[in-house]
């Protein structure tokens, strides 16, 4: 069963990235020691596994080839939901300085992965890719003030999302 979602999860994602529609503009560098650690997930445009997550937390971890070990986990449909865990490994594109990764649920389909904002204390990010399908706003704390939330949710639709697609993730 585990073997099957990851092939929708990669068919998904192959079909996402052949429907750029616009070029997602990224920070100028990121330094990845810096970015390594755990994100919450404040708010997201969901990929289909994660549109009913809870507690969503992304987790980085730079492996000495320098690939990305990537764990996502949250819970499914509730606070107490069924935990799920995904363990996808980034790929940072070369020449990009850092700042765009191929990021592969299953080999060999890696979906694109854009630092497309990133707050110079390395606190809050946005994740985006060209297609305009995904987004993920991520930060070291659980809540963010609202103002900060309000700020952030227009440069995520100054890119061009759709911010009505735009789903609060419940963190506790």
């Amino acid at each position: 069963m585990h073997v099957f979602k990851l092939f929708y999860i990669s068919i998904f994602f192959i079909i996402g990235c052949t429907m750029n529609s616009s070029t997602v503009n990224t920070v100028k560098a990121v330094d990845l020691d810096k970015f390594m650690g755990e994100w919450y997930v404040i708010a997201h445009i969901p990929t289909f596994i994660e549109k009913n997550a809870f507690n969503a937390i992304e987790s980085y971890e730079l492996n000495d080839d320098g690939t990305i070990a990537t764990t996502f986990t949250f819970n499914e449909g509730s606070f107490d939901g069924n935990k799920k865990i995904y363990r996808p490994k980034g790929f940072v594109i070369k020449n990009k300085f850092n700042t765009e990764w191929g990021m592969q649920f299953i080999w060999p389909i890696k979906a694109q992965y854009k630092i497309a904002y990133l707050d110079k204390d390395y606190t809050n990010t946005i994740i985006a890719r060209d297609a305009l399908d995904y987004v993920w706003l991520m930060s070291r704390n659980k809540k963010i003030p609202i103002s900060e939330l309000t700020i952030l949710i227009e440069k995520i639709k100054s890119m061009g999302y759709d911010i009505n697609a735009l789903r609060m993730v419940p963190q506790k």
